[in-house]
């Protein structure tokens, strides 16, 4: 069934577990999250960038996660994940979202403060769920001590933040990073700044570029050809760690495209004699479904619906 997520992130945030927001681009990798939701009975957030808003069109997605959604015991969100203007997320609620995030982090704060109240008052008139982002995400080390201070959430600014914007769910910064390539050294995140906001903002926090990159995912993708040099994620203990200190949903992209392209260029090596694409794609929908239920495990949602 497709949900307003925000009882249950509030639930999750409340027990010390987490729901997964994953990422998803078509109808395969879309049926592929919602499958493992239902199997697994998880409330999840299946998501959609801008990028894959280009590539398979608001309208569409909203209309195959609708479809899909369909029947199922698992609540399922539709959730537009960094939409970065207000035009997109307001055209996101039109499209049947239920849940959009307004993402204004690389503006002034003030900048973002209005954006984020503006895109808060259209969709909470239609009941739609909002997350926005406060804080640059970047791996500690790699910034730099004085670029940290700067570009890391600060405590006091998510308690204002929060309070007059009245979103949903703040996503913070605390030293995760999107992409395959995290961390350049040892994987850091900063649980002291997670931990005062934590004790000071109501709201579900949001991790964002939390993918784990597991190892054995790199080297079968690497070992077909990929180049995945220094992959580095998130280790599975710090993401925990985070989700008990109140994290209440955690972002994954990132291992679901790794765990395809693995998939696919080793049936593409082992198996040139496939000529039907559905076959193909029903080996990357195997391997992001599998991805899915180890994730949904990792957070502990699996039997929360």
């Amino acid at each position: 069934m497709l949900v307003n997520p925000k009882q249950h992130l509030a639930r999750a945030r409340r027990e010390g577990w987490a729901l997964g927001g994953f990422n998803v681009f078509d109808l395969e990798s879309a049926r592929a999250v919602i499958d493992a939701a239902e199997e697994l009975a998880a409330p999840v957030l299946v998501q959609t960038s801008e990028g894959a808003v280009k590539h398979a069109g608001l309208g569409n997605m909203a209309a195959i996660v609708r479809r899909l959604a369909e029947g199922k015991k698992a609540p399922i969100a539709l959730h537009l994940d960094h939409g970065k203007s207000e035009e997109l997320a307001r055209s996101a609620v039109d499209a049947g979202y239920t849940s959009v995030m307004i993402d204004a982090s690389r503006e002034t704060f003030d900048v973002n403060l209005r954006e984020t109240q503006a895109v808060v008052a259209y969709a909470h008139a239609r009941g739609v769920h909002v997350e926005a982002e406060l804080g640059t995400l970047g791996g500690i080390e790699d910034l730099g001590e004085q670029s940290a201070r700067s570009m890391l959430t600060d405590p006091a600014q998510a308690v204002r933040f929060a309070a007059e914007t009245g979103v949903d769910a703040l996503a913070v910064a605390i030293g995760t990073s999107h992409g395959s390539h995290k961390f350049k050294g040892v994987p850091h995140l900063d649980f002291e700044r997670l931990r005062e906001i934590a004790s000071q903002v109501e709201q579900p926090i949001v991790l964002h570029g939390a993918s784990s990159l597991p190892a054995e995912d790199v080297e079968l993708a690497t070992r077909y050809g990929a180049q995945l040099d220094h992959a580095i994620g998130i280790p599975a203990a710090l993401i925990q760690r985070a989700v008990q200190m109140g994290v209440a949903k955690v972002n994954t992209d990132s291992d679901l495209r790794l765990a395809a392209l693995g998939r696919l260029r080793e049936v593409l090596a082992k198996r040139p004699d496939i000529f039907n694409l559905y076959e193909l794609m029903g080996e990357v929908e195997r391997a992001i479904r599998e991805a899915t239920a180890k994730r949904i495990r990792l957070l502990g949602s699996a039997g929360r619906a």
